[in-house]
């Protein structure tokens, strides 16, 4: 069976977006390795114990705490936030890699020929 580029594509974009949405809705809460390693680093998180009281300056880290305020802080969007902030930024991603996929294709291409 034959099927077009854009046949592909297309299937390929449908099929990232299904992914993309269920993993939304399937997704942990708690923090992955990169962030708990962050919130250690910045003395909000021990390895062992409860997590230290704010403005301990035993803490390690809370003193030369690294200060970065994401531009969506966990997806949030002004008033709207949780899963439909969730989905939005999957389907912005999926855009978003699209496009520079298929512009460097593209771009390759021409040189070739």
């Amino acid at each position: 069976m034959n099927i077009s580029n854009t046949q592909f594509l297309i299937g390929g974009l449908v099929i990232a977006i299904i992914i993309g949405g269920l993993a939304v809705f399937l997704a942990s809460g708690d923090p992955d390795g990169l962030e708990s390693t962050a919130l250690y680093v910045q003395g909000e998180k021990t390895l062992t114990g409860d997590s230290p009281k704010d403005g301990d300056p035993e803490a390690v880290g809370v003193n030369d705490a690294v200060e970065y305020e994401a531009p969506l802080p966990d997806y949030s969007m002004g008033g709207e936030g949780g899963k439909v902030g969730d989905l939005i930024a999957v389907f912005a991603g999926i855009v978003i890699v699209f496009a520079l996929a298929f512009g460097a294709t593209r771009i390759v291409a021409a040189k070739k020929s």
